[in-house]
């Protein structure tokens, strides 16, 4: 299997989760043993050689590939949840949607001082979800060293949102 097999297999779902928006559904991806092992080998070797410390996921679908990072990495993965999912002492983060706000969440111990930490999600749009993520990051006393993303959606400008916002690199495997 190659990468653009790969790419074949993700799926638009037309007018999800709401009238207008093309959703890219990953499902039939993570059906493909082949194909999930391809893109944890893919994303492992962009970061392999950059000294990361932990992979923050983020909910729920940046846990899948995420998790499957960490462990390649052999490093800490740390959730970034929704808020009120997580049961100890937790920092939040709120940022803007298209159509109102939303709120992350981090345990106030998730990061150490100075870690360097890999933000991970399955798609990027605006960046939105991520930035908050990354805020919540260096509250803690991170370090945001990159983004990672399944898939870029680069009409939304995400990608130089997180760039200007973070000087740190973002990639994805895939771009529409």
């Amino acid at each position: 299997m190659n990468l653009e097999e790969v790419k074949s297999l993700i799926r638009d779902v037309k007018d999800f989760p709401k009238a207008g928006i093309v959703f890219k559904d990953i499902t039939p991806i993570l059906a493909n043993a082949k194909a999930r092992k391809l893109l944890t080998t893919l994303l492992t070797d962009q970061y392999a050689s950059h000294g990361i410390e932990a992979v923050a996921g983020i909910e729920a679908r940046g846990f899948l590939f995420g998790m499957a990072l960490a462990d390649a990495l052999n490093v800490p993965f740390l959730p970034v949840r929704k808020a009120g999912k997580l049961p100890y002492k937790r920092l939040s983060e709120t940022y803007d949607l298209e159509y109102g706000t939303a709120t992350v969440e981090m345990h106030e111990d998730a990061v150490r001082n100075g870690q360097k930490i890999l933000i991970h999600d399955d798609l990027l749009a605006t960046g939105g979800t991520a930035a908050a993520a990354g805020r919540l990051v260096k509250r803690l006393g991170g370090e945001v060293t990159g983004f990672s993303f399944v898939i870029s959606l680069q009409f939304l400008s995400g990608k130089k949102n997180l760039e200007q916002s973070f000087g740190a690199p973002v990639r994805s495997l895939f771009d529409f």
